[in-house]
């Protein structure tokens, strides 16, 4: 028998789950995603990626990935875990930045990570997951992470041209909570804090000017070269980092064949996101470059090296502002000197 997680769509319907596990125990699982319904991240998970999980573990296990918002508000997932009222999150760790800086840090380092492979091998053998377990332990009780890692260097969507650091200044841009929306401060723009399902709007009525908003497939897929035509590509920063959690008590359910099987699905589908978005994101930016109605912009490297000395006394301030946020930031930099990225 398939493995079923708590779900529900209201709080009024959660304390109906909670009161009534017998019943809940019959309910698919639900995931909320940071990625909106039109994604071309989503749809690729949903697709390919999805029926593999029952595949993968002979019908025992299954899922279901839902679009940001659709359950509780963004920052709310790991609470709504806690309840009962989702079964576990598939986003973004900046959404929780005001609970702790080390979530800032967590969530995505700027400029430090030149590939999602980097991110993903930090998470995995790096410190990264038994890091975010620690801070999800500290404020989120009842979280498992099964996984945490990232599929794209995001892109930048923007209706004026960023050639390099000083074009940022006075700026309105969309940025991450946290430690993003800080280092573009830093470097003279004005961060403005978005969903992403907000974005297009946002820059179609002039309230931003760009936004640091995801990979390039996913903005082509938004409709944001519509009207934001000097997207940046590779982008600027370096990627945000997702979580992949579930509740403790959907965790616990599951026997040690089925916990692997899960944790080895997460890190086989997003090998396989990696692959395909970076493919997808290729194909659209020689599409574009060969139709001439877009100024795709790739920063010189002197320009990305500004950002990255602007960057690094950000993680400094930012590692000050909390013991597990000086531990988180410690991970990061033993994994980069390791590596040879520092």
């Amino acid at each position: 028998m398939k493995a079923r997680f708590l779900s529900t769509v209201t709080a009024f319907a959660a304390s109906v789950i909670i009161a009534g596990a017998a019943n809940a125990a019959d309910r698919d699982p639900k995931v909320q995603t940071s990625s909106n319904a039109s994604h071309f991240s989503l749809a690729y998970l949903n697709d390919n990626w999805v029926p593999k999980l029952e595949e993968m573990t002979n019908g025992a296990l299954s899922i279901e990935l839902l679009p940001i918002e659709s359950v509780v508000p963004r920052r709310e997932t790991p609470e709504a875990i806690s309840a009962g009222i989702l079964d576990g999150d598939l986003t973004s760790i900046n959404y929780f930045a005001g609970k702790d800086p080390a979530f800032a840090l967590m969530g995505d380092l700027i400029a430090g990570y030149d590939t999602p492979e980097q991110m993903m091998e930090f998470c995995a053998t790096g410190g990264g997951k038994e890091m975010l377990q620690k801070l999800h332990d500290a404020y989120y009780k009842g979280v498992h992470v099964v996984g945490c890692g990232s599929y794209a260097r995001e892109a930048f969507v923007s209706k004026v041209p960023i050639n390099g650091v000083a074009d940022l200044a006075g700026l309105k841009i969309r940025a991450p909570e946290g430690l993003a929306a800080d280092v573009f401060k830093r470097a003279g723009a004005a961060p403005v804090s978005l969903p992403g399902s907000e974005t297009y709007g946002a820059l179609e009525k002039g309230v931003i000017d760009a936004a640091d908003n995801s990979a390039y497939a996913n903005n082509d897929a938004n409709g944001m070269h519509k009207i934001a035509k000097f997207p940046l590509y590779p982008g600027i920063h370096s990627m945000p980092i997702l979580q992949f959690t579930v509740s403790k008590e959907v965790w616990d359910s599951l026997s040690a064949e089925n916990q692997k099987a899960l944790e080895d699905w997460y890190q086989k589908a997003y090998t396989g996101l990696i692959t395909a978005t970076r493919a997808k994101d290729e194909e659209l930016v020689a599409r574009d470059k060969a139709a001439g109605d877009l100024t795709i912009i790739d920063w010189k490297q002197e320009e990305r090296d500004k950002l990255r000395a602007i960057a690094e006394k950000a993680w400094a301030d930012f590692a000050a502002g909390s013991p597990l946020a000086k531990e988180t930031y410690d991970t990061h930099v033993n994994y980069m000197k390791k590596k040879g990225l520092l």
